[in-house]
């Protein structure tokens, strides 16, 4: 029987110019290089410029991903953005990706699931092709969240990052079978009842300030691994695949050691683990998009390949995405 898959035909990816160091950050707050890269495994993050907002880093992806895919902007149909970090309260930094990429028709929207952003996007995105509302869309995680940090707290001002990345995904007719490329299966989850365990402390309705992220690391290291398997283990059981036949696990970047942990308990080899917060920090929405990117520039993700996206973030929320690339 045929369906209607979702596939990825291109991404991208942007960083800021400026790049700061956990040697930097040395200066700033009581840690050290050695302290961060023992706990998180990070080095360096990259930090956006002054006036340099969530839209123009988001705008520079989806171009880079739209000329990967070899189409136009007047191709796309829809944009979703993933971001907690937007331009403004409203309107969604997704219309301001449209305008810049000079698109008027079709729908733009934002989707704030923090650091599961992405996923969650990308299954929106999936929904909207399968159903016939969507033909092609710019799917994208874009965050500041250098604008949020409290730079006198150690405890989070060292975790975090600017970036964005970008795919394009395109509607494609298919067997319906687990051998098809594109999307095989989403899941997603949430738990309100873990908020205080990773927010921020303002909001337009509750203090009308932007806030400060807050996190307790210890709380929400002990949660992400189960919570991560628990999505991965129901693609799994959808499509009766397992570890071995994954080519390649992108997992959020929040924390090598959480994805070292994740890894081993899912039994996904160490080679098969895409790892890239060693050099951005956590980018929250951005981090899934920045290293599928990276791995697919470098050569490592070739099509056909099984891929396995997960992620975790405030709320909690928590998802994984299965795809053939």
């Amino acid at each position: 029987m045929s369906v209607v898959r979702s596939i990825v035909t291109g991404s991208g990816s942007y960083l800021p110019e400026k790049i700061l160091t956990n040697d930097d950050l040395a200066k700033m707050v009581d840690t050290s290089d050695e302290w961060i890269v023992q706990r998180t495994g990070i080095k360096q993050r990259h930090i956006a410029a002054d006036g340099e907002v969530t839209s123009d880093l988001a705008t520079a992806a989806a171009k880079r991903a739209l000329e990967a895919a070899g189409c136009e902007a007047s191709d796309v149909d829809t944009i979703i953005l993933a971001t907690a970090t937007p331009d403004n309260t409203f309107p969604a930094s997704a219309v301001t990706v449209q305008a810049n990429l000079g698109i008027t028709h079709g729908y733009a929207f934002d989707v704030h699931a923090v650091c599961s952003g992405f996923v969650y996007a990308l299954t929106t995105a999936d929904a909207y092709i399968r159903s016939g509302m969507s033909k092609r869309c710019l799917v994208i995680g874009a965050e500041t969240f250098s604008r949020i940090l409290d730079w006198d707290d150690r405890t989070t001002c060292v975790l975090f990052g600017d970036g964005a990345g970008a795919v394009v995904l395109e509607a494609s007719e298919a067997e319906g079978l687990n051998t098809d490329r594109g999307i095989l299966t989403s899941h997603l989850r949430s738990d309100g009842r873990h908020k205080e365990k990773l927010f921020v402390d303002g909001g337009p309705s509750a203090t009308q300030t932007v806030g400060h992220l807050r996190m307790e690391g210890r709380e929400v290291f002990k949660h992400a691994v189960g919570m991560i398997t628990d999505v991965i283990e129901d693609a799994f059981a959808a499509t009766g695949y397992n570890a071995e036949d994954l080519t390649w696990f992108i997992p959020h970047q929040a924390n090598k050691r959480i994805i070292d942990a994740s890894a081993k308990k899912l039994k996904i080899a160490p080679e098969k683990v895409v790892t890239t917060v060693q050099w951005h920090g956590n980018t929250s929405a951005a981090s899934i998009p920045l290293a599928l990117d990276m791995a697919v520039r470098d050569g490592r993700v070739k099509k056909n390949d099984l891929v396995m996206l997960e992620a975790m973030g405030g709320g909690f929320t928590w998802g994984s995405v299965l795809l053939r690339w």
